[in-house]
């Protein structure tokens, strides 16, 4: 039987303003990583294959994990990001709204930068909000159609709309998953009948000691 199980990367650097900074595991992010690897091999989980976007972040985290697997690791630019500092600098140029430098901030710029996305709004984006959706469900749906356990690494805003596809969820509720989603956290999916059905999401099993709560983090 099919199953998807989606990691967000490991914590990356927190201090970028644009997407090629951005790009690089901080040392908990790499922590954060092992642990979860440390967790699988402990549960004896394998994984009939194992994907990842291109992002350098997210072949660290991926790396770091060294997950146990009885078939090939890929790499696809499907899975990976959208580009949120690029996306933030057009709506900063086209329309004054700047970036924020607070989380506050940033949790109410994400939602007035998706609705303007998705709009058509943003002139000289890499790609519109729809070609985004588009290529997370042609992928998911690919690996979906895969024999056994795939794990893939990725990043927050592909597994919020993993959530939106599967959820129908509107565009505040699409907002809200993104950002709660935790480095290095795990959501599963189970494709039904050429849908997928969530089965978890968002989980921390590796980081939910006393000791390791302070590696609970969204940013």
């Amino acid at each position: 039987m099919s199953h998807i199980v989606l990691v967000r990367h490991g914590q990356a650097n927190t201090g970028a303003r644009d997407d090629a900074d951005y790009d690089r595991l901080s040392d908990l992010g790499h922590r954060q990583s092992g642990w979860l690897g440390e967790h699988l091999r402990h549960k004896g989980d394998v994984f009939a294959q194992i994907w990842t976007g291109t992002l350098r972040r997210h072949v660290e985290t991926a790396d770091a994990i060294a997950a146990d697997t009885a078939g090939p690791t890929t790499r696809d630019e499907r899975l990976n990001e959208l580009e949120y500092f690029t996306l933030a600098q057009l709506l900063a140029e086209q329309h004054a709204i700047p970036l924020p430098d607070t989380r506050e901030g940033f949790v109410r710029h994400l939602p007035n930068l998706f609705r303007h996305w998705q709009e058509g709004k943003l002139e000289g984006a890499s790609e519109s909000f729809a070609q985004f959706e588009s290529r997370v469900q042609d992928a998911l749906h690919e690996i979906g159609a895969l024999p056994g356990r795939s794990l893939v690494v990725t990043s927050g805003g592909l597994i919020g709309m993993a959530m939106r596809l599967t959820l129908g969820l509107d565009m505040g509720a699409f907002c809200n998953v993104c950002l709660s989603v935790q480095n290095t956290s795990l959501s599963s999916w189970l494709p039904l009948e050429g849908q997928l059905a969530l089965t978890q999401f968002n989980a921390l099993p590796h980081l939910d000691t006393p000791e390791r709560l302070f590696a609970q983090t969204h940013i």
